[in-house]
Order: structure tokens, then C-alpha cells, then sequence
């Protein structure tokens, strides 16, 4: 892989990417859809709560979408890896439209009380599935898109960015579904987010259109393997990869913010809301801080340092019995977050050659894009199993853990700067 230089010029320039604008439409659909999924998330997960009153039907939401996710993920990188992106991407978000409509339909009070009730919640996890399929296909195609449309040496600025855009989402999107669903209801809250589907569906339109890298000269199951094989030899990509997938996997606590809401803090759907907001409001801060102040110097170390605030701000969160508290908490968790987040963007686009985006993409999808949604699971499965508390404590721990374990394993990793992870290929 060719050795990048990361001029000063571009380092210090935090607005350099924004300055493209087609990566500003990027961004647009990025966050319009993610404000939108957000809002769909914390309403689906306590519209399901109020409904059942048991916390492993939330476990069981995360389960649904995850299971399609991971099953189509290869299939997915591989077809992004072929495709024009711009076209892909417009399947994918029609698909989201379609199930987000029907979920709409199904909540609304005359189609709950007079023809479906009781299946309401099955046809709930039936849609959750579908945009499991839809995500199946949309994290290989952004990720391959992305790189298209910014040079090599601006992937770190990039992925600030573009993360940050994901962030910011979160912080209103959580805040805003469940400030209207506890004012106005599941009905509206879903036209609100069938609205913002809608234009970031309009924002793919301004996109180039952006033809295949890969030419298939095998059949699908080699070009599958060739993915695989890639980031199974290269290092420092798979301990990313598993740090994330354990820690996200123990650490997936945030499933259980409907428990703390409805039963621990009393706080109701609006409070659930601003602590959905609290962890996002701490991602995204911290990543404006890093458009200027990187944490690319020693990224390995710093990866680490993060996990372990991750997990310790989730024991402490779980112990917590302050509803004010318990959101400065969540805000570290955040913050903490969002540095891990950074780095391994920025590592995975640096380390992954432009014709294997998709399929990279794909395996990373398997250990990282799901890891929330079985960590969700892992949750609402302890919490059943041992109570809430216990559960969110225990998953704090073993993420501390694992990032200790890391660290053992990986001591060479600790003194690599950005440039010696650009040479990296092993």
C-alpha cells in the first residue's frame, strides 16, 4: 500500500473537507437518516416496553435487526463492491421507507385497537428485520462512496466529520422522538421520521454517480473469501475489529435506558429521550474537539485509554440513582465513545484498498455495525437474568476487561503513529 503524506496544511485546516460539495450532500443524507433512525430507535424500543413490560422484548428488537444485518452483510460488501453506490443507496433507503410506513400504519390508535392488537409488536420486529436487511447493504455502500469522494489524504478529517454528523443526529433525534412521542404520540412522531427518510433520500439525488472499482473475475464465494482473508492477515484491523465487538457486545447498556426511564428514574418517555441525547451530546462534542485536536499521535494507546473510559462510565451509570448524574454519565460515555469511533474509522479507510471497500466493509459490518444490537440483546438477556443494575455493572467490567486483555496482546501496537499505520500490511 502506497505510503500517504498528511500534509500540515490539511491537518490544521478543520473545514478542509467540507469545502467538497458533494461530500456536504454526503453528509446531509448521513444526518437526516440517522436523525431519523434515532428517533425511530428510542421510540420503537419504549412504544415496545410500555406495550410488553419486559426487558428482554428490548433485547429482542436489537436481535432483530441484527440477525438480518449480519446475515446479508457479505453479500451486501460484495454487491456494493460491483454497484454504482449512488443507485444502491437509493434501493436501500426506498426499503427503509417502506418498512418505516408500515410500522406507521400499525402503531396508529384505530389500527391498534380495532384490527391488529396483539400483533402489533411481532409486525414491529417484522419491519425492525427489513431495515436489518436494508443496513445490510447501506454500511458497505457509504463506506465505499466516502472514499470516492474524498482524496486519501483527507480520510482522517473525513471520517471526523462524517462521524460527527452521525453524532450530532443522535443527540436531537433521541431527544426530539421522545419529546413528540410523549407530547403527541407514536402516529406523529412516525411522520416526522418518515419525512426525514424522505430528504435524505433527496440528498443521494445530488450525489455523483459512482461506478464499480471491482470488476468480479470469480465467482461470488472467492470474491467473498478474498474480503475475508484481507482483514484476517492484516493485524491491526482484526484487534480493532474484536476490541469493538466485545466491548460494544458487553457494554451495551444504552438498550437498557428504557428501564432506567420507566422504572428507575421515573422520568418518562421525555427524560428517556434527553438520556438517549446525553451519551450523543458527549460523542459529538468531543468529535468537534478532534477536528482540531486529533487523537491520531499514538491511535492504538489511545484507542485503549478510551475503551477503558467507555466501560468505567458505564458501572457508574449503572449504579447511578440521580436522573442529573446519571446524564453527566452518559455524556463520558459518549465522549469516551466517540474517540474509539474515530480511530478505528480512520484505521479501517486507511488500510483498506479502494477495490475491497464493499467486502471490508461487510466483515467489518459483522463485528462492529451489529455489536450494538447484540450487545442490546446481551443486555435485555442479563437484565432478565440478573436484574438491571447487575447487568449494566457486569457489562461495564468485562468491557474494562477486554480492553486490559487487548493491551497485553498488542503491547507493539501502543508507540505506531498515523504514518506507520498508512504503511501498515500486515
Amino acid at each position: 500500500m502506497a505510503n500517504t503524506k498528511f500534509p500540515e496544511t490539511e491537518k490544521t485546516d478543520s473545514f478542509v473537507t467540507l469545502k467538497i460539495k458533494e461530500f456536504r450532500f454526503y453528509l446531509g443524507m448521513r444526518f437526516f437518516f440517522t436523525f431519523a433512525y434515532q428517533m425511530q430507535a428510542v421510540i420503537i424500543g419504549f412504544h415496545i416496553y410500555k406495550i410488553t413490560n419486559d426487558p428482554l422484548s428490548l433485547g429482542l428488537v436489537g436481535l432483530c435487526e441484527a440477525i438480518p444485518a449480519i446475515g446479508i452483510a457479505l453479500y451486501g460488501g460484495y454487491v456494493a463492491d460491483k454497484t454504482e453506490k449512488r443507485g444502491l443507496l437509493i434501493k436501500v433507503f426506498c426499503g427503509v421507507f417502506l418498512c418505516s410506513l408500515v410500522m406507521l400504519l400499525a402503531t396508529s390508535n384505530y389500527m391498534h385497537q380495532y384490527i391488529l392488537g396483539s400483533y402489533v409488536v411481532p409486525i414491529m420486529y417484522t419491519m425492525v428485520f427489513g431495515i436489518g436487511i436494508a443496513r445490510g447493504f447501506f454500511s458497505p455502500a457509504t463506506f465505499s462512496i466516502m472514499a470516492q469522494i474524498v482524496p486519501r489524504e483527507l480520510y482522517p478529517n473525513a471520517t471526523t466529520w462524517n462521524s460527527s454528523s452521525w453524532q450530532f443526529a443522535s443527540i436531537i433525534g433521541p431527544a426530539v422522538g421522545g419529546l413528540i412521542y410523549g407530547f403527541y404520540g407514536i402516529t406523529t412522531t412516525y411522520f416526522v421520521i418518515i419525512f426525514f427518510i424522505a430528504v435524505a433520500l433527496g440528498c443521494i439525488f445530488f450525489l455523483k454517480k459512482h461506478e464499480p472499482r471491482f470488476i468480479p473475475t470469480t465467482n461470488i464465494m472467492d470474491s467473498l473469501s478474498e474480503g475475508i482473508k484481507f482483514v484476517f492477515k492484516t493485524r491491526m484491523m482484526v484487534w480493532a475489529m474484536s476490541l469493538d465487538l466485545f466491548s460494544v457486545f458487553f457494554g451495551g447498556a444504552v438498550a437498557l435506558l428504557p428501564v432506567f426511564a420507566h422504572d428507575i428514574l421515573k422520568v418518562g418517555a421525555e427524560g428517556l429521550g434527553y438520556m438517549r441525547a446525553a451519551s450523543s451530546a458527549g460523542a459529538v462534542i468531543t468529535m468537534l474537539v478532534m477536528t482540531r485536536y486529533s487523537p491520531m499521535n499514538k491511535p492504538w494507546r489511545n484507542l485503549l485509554i478510551a475503551v477503558t473510559g467507555f466501560g468505567t462510565s458505564i458501572i457508574c451509570y449503572g449504579l447511578s440513582k440521580n436522573y442529573y448524574l446519571t446524564l453527566c454519565l452518559l455524556f463520558m460515555e459518549g465522549s469516551f465513545d466517540s474517540i474509539s469511533v474515530i480511530i478505528r474509522s480512520t484505521i479501517m479507510q486507511l488500510l483498506t484498498p479502494d477495490e475491497m471497500r464493499g467486502r471490508v466493509s461487510a466483515v467489518n459490518s459483522m463485528f462492529i455495525g451489529s455489536s450494538n444490537e447484540i450487545g442490546a440483546f446481551e443486555s435485555g438477556l442479563t437484565a432478565k437474568l440478573m436484574r438491571t443494575v447487575p447487568a449494566v455493572v457486569f457489562g461495564g467490567s468485562m468491557t474494562i476487561a477486554i480492553a486490559g486483555v487487548t493491551w497485553f496482546k498488542t503491547k507493539k501496537m501502543l508507540k505506531l503513529n498515523l504514518e506507520d499505520i498508512n504503511t501498515q500490511k500486515a
